[in-house]
């Protein structure tokens, strides 16, 4: 077993002895202690409780530190950015927001994110050298192999723009980026469903689409656009056009600008989802019931990806999301008829406890895994060594 391997059993946030961890690896304890060693002095390992030896035998229990490193994650929306500094746990320790059009291009938005990165860590007092990686998440379609977007319809001037590489100008560190479902899939999960392997988030907002997180791995697909239920084909709308060049496209009926348009129609004021949303808090029978129907048409294809994948849960999270209960009402109306009954028997349907963070909680997951990930631990422990070498080297040689 690597250093690495090692690690990534210090990562389940309790304290290890060095007998519990050769227990677990069959490790010999020297090996354990040769590569506590080499962790500590890597930042990524601490004494538990944070004490430290004054001499003598170090403290027998050890845990991840983690405050060793800095990451930040970053939520890019259609008309609104935010970006978080967090520790190595995911804990918020500064944040900022900002009203910027991703539209308006990949060089204005990312000279925010740039700007952003600097005030974060200024105002934390930790130098850029603390920060590991990057985490991103776009509002459309991105190859997370190179962190490209790939014909975002939302995102002029994005197309292949090389996100990681403008950013890495500035900030020589690891740069993740995913589309924002998947991201939020994340911050959901790290933030309240830490226990569940199995589960999908649906943003419904301007387009719709999902995250899907099966035996605990997020589920991207050969080129990343699993999840892209915003396109699939749903009964009875097969008149209604798409942003996409298609037909009868659940976005089409049950996104955001669909049900404006639906609730203007019936003769009543709205010019985006937050506003259908904002009708229904005040009591609104035409939003309920335009909410409510979409709610059912989302359910149609929800009860597809339900006997599909089989979930434990399913979140909606999104800004129609705060329509709440009328909203879900018509979803689990269709799931649960749609649906195979063994799939739903104990099928949870619940809106997002995250909300607006699970975005940046996310990104900054995203990082967070990429830092501690075995290989990489390894690679950093493997530096370590070599650079302990050619010091031994260089002294051995001025004898």
């Amino acid at each position: 077993m690597r250093t690495g391997e090692l690690f990534d059993l210090l990562r389940d946030g309790r304290p290890w002895t060095r007998a519990q961890l050769a227990e677990a690896t069959g490790l010999a304890r020297s090996t354990i202690t040769a590569r506590i060693d080499t962790l500590m002095r890597l930042g990524l390992v601490a004494p538990f409780g944070g004490a430290r030896s004054t001499g003598g035998r170090p403290p027998a229990l050890f845990a991840l530190n983690p405050t060793a490193k800095l990451v930040v994650g970053v939520d890019i929306g259609a008309t609104h950015a935010s970006a978080a500094l967090t520790d190595l746990n995911g804990s918020i320790l500064g944040e900022v927001d900002a009203q910027i059009a991703v539209a308006d291009g990949p060089e204005a938005v990312l000279s925010w994110v740039v700007e952003s990165v600097r005030d974060l860590l200024e105002a934390s007092e930790r130098p850029v050298e603390d920060l590991a990686a990057i985490g991103i998440g776009l509002p459309g379609p991105v190859e997370h192999s190179t962190g490209r977007p790939i014909n975002p319809p939302i995102m002029p001037g994005w197309d292949r723009f090389d996100v990681p590489a403008y950013l890495q100008e500035k900030y020589p560190v690891p740069v993740l980026v995913d589309n924002d479902v998947n991201i939020m899939a994340l911050g959901e999960r790290r933030r309240h469903l830490r226990d569940v392997d199995d589960l999908v988030l649906i943003k419904v907002a301007t387009g719709i689409g999902a995250g899907i997180v099966s035996g605990g791995v997020l589920q991207r697909g050969a080129q990343g656009t699993a999840g892209d239920l915003g396109h699939v084909r749903v009964p009875g709308a097969d008149d209604v056009p798409c942003r996409c060049g298609n037909s009868g496209c659940l976005e089409a009926v049950a996104a955001g600008p669909a049900l404006a348009a639906a609730v203007r129609a019936q003769g009543e004021q709205a010019e985006n989802g937050g506003d259908v949303v904002e009708l229904v808090r005040s009591g609104s029978r035409v939003a309920m019931g335009v909410v409510r129907q979409a709610g059912r048409d989302i359910g149609e294809v929800v009860a597809t990806m339900v006997n599909l994948i089989n979930p434990s849960v399913v979140v909606i999270g999104g800004q129609v999301a705060g329509a709440g209960e009328h909203l879900l009402a018509g979803i689990r109306e269709s799931v649960y008829h749609r649906s195979l009954p063994l799939a739903t028997e104990h099928l949870r349907i619940v809106t997002s406890r995250a909300g607006g963070e699970a975005a940046v909680l996310g990104a900054s997951a995203l990082a967070i895994e990429h830092v501690l990930s075995p290989d990489v631990v390894e690679a950093a422990s493997e530096a370590l060594a070599a650079a302990d070498a050619a010091a031994e080297a260089e002294a051995a040689r001025r004898r």
